[in-house]
């Protein structure tokens, strides 16, 4: 049962929980080989910080994850984050055919999910969806404990692919 007086910890998941750094050579590459990209996804380490900073929220948050990968990975992505032992939560994806900046897809959601509900903080390495929720008053923590993908970057800025 959902306690809806609970704040929520929104978490995203490449960079910030999943390091895809593994998979990132196939965005390197012309064209970029985004079916490859995410069927990498499942071997994707954890990345302990985000983990531990997940685990630590779900004690007093109800944990939602937030990601711009495409609702057709939905399967590989809620078996993995049961796989590293983290906290049930609703998954919130990318439309397959959704192609709009990152920055704009997580701050909508981010919104609709603020209605009647205290978010107390979004976990997220892209800087500029962070600036944005920033800006829109979310206290937001910036993942910054891994490197970040130029093609990553440009990726989900200017193809919405992720």
């Amino acid at each position: 049962m959902i306690d809806r007086t609970r704040p929520l910890a929104v978490f995203d998941l490449d960079g910030t929980l999943a390091d895809s750094s593994h998979r990132q050579r196939f965005l390197d590459r012309r064209p970029r080989d985004w079916e490859a990209f995410f069927a990498a996804a499942p071997a994707d380490p954890p990345l302990s910080e985000g983990v531990t900073l997940c685990r630590d929220a779900a004690k007093e948050c109800e944990v939602v994850y937030l990601t711009g990968r495409p609702e057709r990975c939905r399967d590989d992505t809620v078996e993995w984050l049961a796989a590293q032992g983290l906290p049930d939560g609703p998954v919130h994806m990318r439309r397959n055919d959704d192609r709009r900046p990152a920055r704009l897809t997580k701050l909508e959601l981010l919104r609709r999910l603020g209605r009647g509900r205290e978010i107390r903080m979004l976990v997220d390495d892209d800087e500029l969806v962070c600036d944005a929720a920033e800006q829109a008053g979310f206290r937001v923590v910036r993942a910054r404990w891994t490197g970040a993908s130029e093609a990553l970057k440009d990726a989900q800025e200017h193809e919405g692919r992720t």
